[in-house]
């Protein structure tokens, strides 16, 4: 599965995210929030607020504030663009964090399928270790156990003698 943009690569058994290699089996699960720049909402809202006070003041006439509210409002949608944050917790270690840009909506889709494929990997890994872990005790069980030849003679009553 591959992203629209081509950052992020999803096989079987591998992510690829921005030049980045990472084993499912290594990483414990994806997260995918949305979040803002909020430096241009600060900029716009105090470029807004500093315009509209200067306007309000009569330090600045018409056509310059009008330029001036203009100029901060494109700041302050330049900010609600954002940008997607993609983190992968990796088991015993550092989560790692990508940006992602676009809408959410595909990414999320892309994430919880990320997520229903590491859940497949470790369970599968779980139930093979499960597996190996019976299987063992079963030949410890068998290696500790007496022999059946010797158990049957042991339980035969001895022969009162004539």
């Amino acid at each position: 599965m591959r992203s629209p943009d081509g950052r992020l690569t999803l096989t079987a058994t591998a992510l690829a995210v921005g030049g980045h290699s990472f084993a499912l089996r290594e990483l414990e699960r994806a997260e995918l929030t949305r979040v803002r720049w909020l430096l241009w909402y600060l900029l716009g809202g105090l470029g807004l607020a500093g315009v509209m006070i200067a306007f309000l003041q009569n330090w600045l006439h018409t056509l310059p504030a009008m330029l001036g509210m203009a100029l901060a409002a494109l700041l302050l949608a330049y900010g609600q663009r954002g940008t997607n944050r993609l983190r992968l917790f990796r088991l015993g270690r550092e989560a790692a964090h990508f940006a992602l840009p676009g809408d959410t909506a595909p990414w999320q889709r892309l994430t919880a399928e990320l997520n229903r494929r590491i859940r497949a990997v470790h369970d599968r890994a779980a139930a093979e270790a499960a597996a190996l872990l019976a299987a063992a005790e079963a030949a410890q069980r068998a290696a500790d156990a007496p022999p059946e030849s010797t158990a049957a003679n042991a339980t035969l009553p001895a022969e009162p003698p004539a």
